[in-house]
């Protein structure tokens, strides 16, 4: 049997929201052999306007690659919940930071609140690698891709000499990912 599996990314920009989408497509396409797509937008502002990045996964043809419904949302930020949450398959699951989402849609997705800013900040001592925190979450939560091909994908694809923070926070947020029930 065939699947798809859409993926949006969304918050602010300086995130690191386009960059975590390549991962993620590369991650597919590169190191799991599958069909990955992957798009982006963002507002005219160079930070702090809003950012999305889409990955659309499947192991057939993607022949619209644009993702309309999702099975996973991101959301960095109350504006980017408020604005996506609908595109969510009813089964679909929410990932929202708690810390900055704080008024939660209703419905029947299922919801993981996690500060994954804050992990990023605590843990890997940088706010900056939450989007890594994020993949790591997104892997052990959805179990799309191999852990192998993200951390392929991330050796190189994040700025050289980085390669060991974001592979710490990747492990960061898989771990978060095994303590959700």
């Amino acid at each position: 049997m065939s699947f798809r599996y859409e993926i949006r990314l969304s918050g602010e920009g300086g995130q690191g929201l386009v960059l975590a989408g390549k991962i993620l497509a590369e991650a597919a396409a590169v190191y799991d052999e599958l069909n990955a797509t992957q798009s982006q937008s963002y507002g005219p502002e160079a930070r702090g306007g809003a950012s999305r990045s889409e990955i659309i996964i499947s192991d057939e043809d993607i022949d619209y690659p644009k993702a309309v419904n999702i099975d996973l949302l991101l959301a960095l930020t109350q504006e980017s919940c408020d604005r996506y949450h609908h595109d969510l398959k009813s089964d679909g699951i929410l990932l929202v930071d708690n810390d900055a989402v704080t008024r939660l849609p209703q419905g029947s997705f299922r919801t993981v609140k996690m500060p994954i800013i804050a992990l990023a900040r605590d843990k890997a001592g940088r706010a900056l690698v939450a989007n890594i925190v994020a993949l790591g979450l997104i892997a052990g939560i959805s179990k799309i891709l191999s852990e192998k091909a993200l951390r392929a994908a991330i050796e190189a694809r994040v700025p050289k000499g980085t390669e060991e923070l974001n592979l710490k926070a990747f492990d960061i947020g898989l771990d978060a990912a095994k303590n959700l029930k």
